[in-house]
């Protein structure tokens, strides 16, 4: 199957993070791990090098990006999963890290563009032409949060021409923001061509659940490329596969089930703090399967919020139909070999 029949098969796609020892250093028996618990979850793509797996990887004097997107591949090369490496900087930041994950054998880059907050959108686009030149691209609007930049309707519109453009991660957490996207590409002509993508990871299961209408193109969420989804991925696979189950007639549980996972995510990731704490987030759940052996972040500084812990043994109380820890506790010792 080619790559954009992949895409817009509708895949669930976590986020992988870092794992760490106690001296803050890559945990490979760990990283290794989450990679296979991915993997056997039934996840359809991993995304390796992105805001999840910590930007500061990419720090000279940390040198983790090469590092962490070879055990990643080492883990998918012989499985036909999607393989996507991130990608930031300035052009030639950019243009290098894309050589690294072409060489490497990935299939696409998820390519941010919070690094050029003050470049014009005709540059923005050619930015995104000389990253395309070298290996396909997914675009992304980060919400501005956690470091992305307002990228309005004329850049999607304009985006969706770029050839090799093969999907669009849609995370700016905002409607207005996603709708935009979602019309520019309902517009371009290529909605058959450029998969969308969630990464708002406070409304997942209401994007992949409803239709869109522009122009008279009826346009859907295909999956989810998303941190939310580093956790409890065993789950996620079983609502992405409902979601296209009832595209036509959603049943009220299902809408019940999206503000379930909306609460959650707002303890995970911190919402209550300015989305301070999601790394730490996403951490402590997995440390409290056993994945991780802490919630360690390369910034020491980084770490979960007054009260987020509390937020978070609320969520794993009141929700256990959203936790895939007894697949997690069959399988560990196996991922951890």
């Amino acid at each position: 199957m080619s790559l954009r029949a992949q895409l817009m098969s509708g895949l669930v796609i976590p986020a992988h993070p870092l794992a760490l020892n106690r001296e803050r250093k890559l945990d490979e028996r760990r990283q290794r791990a989450l990679t296979r618990y991915y993997l056997a979850a039934g996840a359809g793509g991993v995304a390796v090098g992105v805001h999840t797996t910590q930007f500061a990887i990419r720090n000279p004097t940390i040198g983790l990006f090469e590092p962490v997107l070879k055990i990643a591949m080492e883990e998918m090369r012989a499985r036909p999963v999607v393989k996507i490496a991130g990608v930031c900087g300035k052009l030639p930041q950019a243009i290098s890290e894309t050589k690294v994950a072409a060489r490497m054998g990935y299939d696409a880059v998820l390519l941010s563009l919070g690094a050029l907050p003050d470049t014009s959108i005709a540059e923005l686009l050619e930015h995104c032409r000389a990253v395309s030149s070298i290996i396909p691209i997914i675009g992304f609007y980060l919400q501005l949060a956690v470091g992305g930049r307002i990228l309005p309707y004329a850049f999607w519109r304009e985006f969706c021409q770029i050839e090799n453009v093969v999907a669009i991660k849609v995370a700016p957490f905002n409607r207005y923001q996603t709708l935009e996207v979602v019309r520019a590409v309902a517009e371009s002509g290529r909605a058959r061509e450029i998969a969308l993508y969630t990464g708002n990871d406070d409304n997942i299961l209401v994007d992949l659940l409803t239709t869109y209408e522009f122009a008279g193109e009826r346009i859907r969420f295909a999956g989810g490329l998303l941190g939310h989804w580093a956790v409890w991925t065993k789950k996620a696979v079983a609502q992405l596969a409902a979601a296209k189950q009832h595209s036509n007639d959603i049943p009220p549980a299902l809408l019940t089930l999206a503000q379930q996972i909306t609460d959650a995510n707002a303890a995970i990731f911190d919402s209550f703090h300015g989305f301070r704490g999601c790394i730490p987030g996403i951490h402590e759940i997995l440390r409290r399967q056993g994945l991780l052996e802490g919630r360690w972040c390369l910034d020491p500084h980084e770490d979960l919020s007054p009260g987020q812990a509390e937020e978070i043994d609320r969520i794993c109380k009141t929700y256990p139909q959203l936790q895939d820890d007894e697949f997690v506790r069959a399988n560990l010792a196996e991922w951890l070999r």
